[in-house]
């Protein structure tokens, strides 16, 4: 998710400090935590922080999680949808174990335990996406990865009680005595720039 808005992080950094070299990785949970476990990465940005990881995870700024269908979905057309209406419905999910999968999980076990219609699993945000343009289901994902096709009406936001579901991006330094000084500079850029780099949404 965090490729969806990283990369103008780093345009932002690259503007206010052109002499600092910036080498972006996007990769999944798994990916960025073994990187830092090899001190491989000096930050990383991520949206749930390893229990286990001896770093200090300091929240940057909202990450809200909705529900989509294409536009020509019945449901779209309703003004707030009833929840037990989304258990008669498809869902488009990622895989067991991804943070939106859980998300997606517990929020409608909440309604009905294990009775959602049907689920189909795609490996990746892209697939999901298109899936749902093309009318398999609908899906619970993350408000940063759709915010083109939503401006864009190629897909619209279910509006449910309940949601959006409001987690946090965090940031998180490399534990190391001898960081360098551009290290530090981009680390406090960063937090001291949270509302700039936020993602433009209106979930209103």
């Amino acid at each position: 998710t965090g490729k969806y808005f990283a990369p103008r992080i780093v345009a932002l950094l690259q503007r206010e400090m052109p002499d600092v070299q910036v080498a972006l990785r996007v990769g999944n949970r798994e990916e960025i935590v073994e990187a830092m476990e090899r001190a491989e990465l000096d930050l990383c940005i991520m949206g749930r922080p390893p229990r286990t990881f001896l770093t200090e995870a300091m929240p940057l700024f909202d990450h809200p999680h909705i529900i989509i269908a294409n536009q020509d979905h019945p449901l779209a057309r309703d003004p707030m949808v009833p929840r037990e209406a989304l258990l008669r419905e498809r869902f488009v999910m990622r895989e067991a174990g991804s943070g939106t999968r859980i998300l997606a999980t517990r929020f409608l076990d909440e309604i009905g335990h294990d009775q959602v219609a049907g689920i189909t699993e795609m490996s990746s945000n892209e697939t999901i996406k298109q899936a749902v343009i093309h009318g398999l289901g609908i899906a619970m994902i993350s408000a940063h990865t759709v915010a083109d096709e939503l401006a864009s009406g190629r897909l619209v936001r279910l509006r449910v009680q309940g949601l959006p579901i409001y987690r946090k991006w965090y940031l998180l330094p490399q534990p190391r005595a001898d960081k360098a000084a551009a290290v530090t500079a981009v680390e406090r850029w960063i937090l001291d720039h949270a509302d700039v780099i936020e993602p433009s949404l209106d979930l209103s």
